[in-house]
């Protein structure tokens, strides 16, 4: 009875509750391309992507980077209050679901080999692009191995204990 629930869960994940049935034209994606070059030079000017500035958060030197991930969650905990609070649809008119998460061990696991590659390489997923972009291409490994590792967990996924 658990193992079932839990496949349901999991099968639940994999698909995004607001993803939209709307069709548009390729140039409609121009604007998250935009968004992201944008986001890129944010972080290239707040020095997000600096392998310094990653390696001094890790040894607790310095609160550079724990004010911008801290900003960054307020942020977040604000948009989704608001979210909710006024049940703001998508641009488009669609309505915005979020649907509770339920907690479990694997996330700790998780979350440890992620900091632990983040510590190690000095490059989080989100920067990769823009490391890449400043001229960084020894980062090349990095967002190798984050597609390979992603990958690996796609593939054994059912077989590991969620």
């Amino acid at each position: 009875m658990i193992k079932e629930k839990e496949n349901d869960i999991r099968h639940q994940d994999t698909v995004c509750v607001n993803e939209s049935v709307l069709t548009h034209q390729w140039y409609h994606n121009l604007k998250y391309l935009a968004a992201g070059i944008i986001f890129g030079i944010i972080f290239v000017k707040a020095e997000v992507i600096s392998w310094f500035r990653i390696q001094e958060m890790f040894r607790l030197q310095s609160f550079h980077m724990y004010g911008i991930i801290g900003s960054a969650v307020l942020v977040g905990m604000i948009s989704v209050w608001l979210i909710k609070k006024f049940k703001i649809k998508t641009m488009y008119g669609e309505p915005i679901t979020l649907t509770p998460k339920t907690f479990n061990k694997g996330q700790i696991y998780g979350g440890l080999i992620f900091g632990f590659g983040w510590a190690i390489t000095g490059a989080c997923p989100g920067p990769l692009f823009a490391q890449i972009g400043t001229g960084a291409l020894a980062v090349s490994v990095t967002l190798l191995s984050a597609i390979a590792g992603t990958w690996v967990y796609g593939y054994f996924r059912d077989k590991l204990p969620h």
